[in-house]
């Protein structure tokens, strides 16, 4: 039997952000293993721990429920509060797909910093961006873009809240778009809302087992970095995401040239253990 745990993330109280398996023994479980138990668990993402390779305290693999990442904010925050809590930090360095990650963990809260270089990798068809995200053409303001700091996905801003609550993702138009923009996740929509440095967000990847995530730190990443080269200046951004489906989450991220920190909350709500 191996243990897990599961924590909330982006939050501090239970049962709200986004929820993430943390299996903290990995090297017990066979490699065939890993993305079965993570479409079993059914989260956004699990994280598999495992012995350091290089100057890590740890390394950490993500899976969502179809694949493998080689980076994920919340599994990131999630796994940093819980090694804060086994008594690391509060700075170390957690090994991960995209590389060494330096963060930092203290009193419920963690922070990672990404010094991934922004890739701006498409710019999708605006109308078909509008079919897979469900909305009207003229909600959209400027030209969807498809970018990663790690991970990559479509940002398209919209007009209003009211625009952004009534968003009916369309899996057709989806696979449409994951057969024209391929890509290691199958064309995840990130929709947001700015007002100066507060964001409202949703993201949705229903083809790689995600209909809606309720926090998406790699996502909260990019976007700041993006947001980051357009105002021409660093920045700091609050990020709403998870109202409009009853899991509420905070995302904190500062922004600079080739350089952005996100942080935020984790709770601690269940403990297990995997009998398979």
């Amino acid at each position: 039997m191996t243990d897990y745990l599961v924590y909330d993330v982006f939050t501090d109280r239970p049962f709200g952000g986004n929820q993430l398996a943390i299996v903290p023994n990995a090297a017990e479980l066979p490699e065939a293993r890993l993305q079965t138990i993570a479409r079993e668990f059914n989260f956004s993402e699990t994280v598999f721990l495992y012995p350091p390779e290089g100057e890590g305290v740890a390394k950490a693999r993500i899976f969502n429920p179809s694949t493998e990442l080689p980076f994920a904010g919340h599994p990131v925050i999630g796994t940093v509060v819980m090694l804060g809590e086994a008594g690391l930090g509060p700075d170390f360095i957690l090994e991960l797909g995209v590389g060494p990650m330096h963060v930092r963990a203290g009193d419920g809260r963690a922070s990672f910093t990404n010094e991934v270089a922004l890739e701006r990798l498409a710019h999708p068809d605006a109308a078909l961006v509008a079919r897979a995200l469900g909305t009207p053409g003229p909600t959209i303001m400027g030209q969807p873009v498809m970018a990663s700091v790690g991970v990559a996905y479509t940002f398209t801003e919209l007009v209003d809240r009211a625009a952004l609550s009534d968003l009916v993702p369309d899996t057709t138009a989806l696979r449409e778009g994951a057969a024209r923009y391929p890509g290691r996740v199958s064309f995840p929509q990130v929709a947001y809302v700015r007002d100066g440095g507060s964001i409202h967000m949703r993201m949705f990847a229903p083809l790689d087992g995600v209909p809606e995530d309720p926090a998406t730190g790699s996502a909260a990443a990019a976007l700041g970095a993006l947001l980051c080269e357009a105002d021409g200046a660093p920045l700091s951004l609050t990020i709403h995401q998870g109202e409009d489906m009853g899991r509420p989450s905070l995302i904190e991220v500062e922004a600079a040239p080739g350089r952005v920190t996100v942080s935020g909350s984790a709770v601690r709500v269940m403990e297990g253990k995997l009998v398979v």
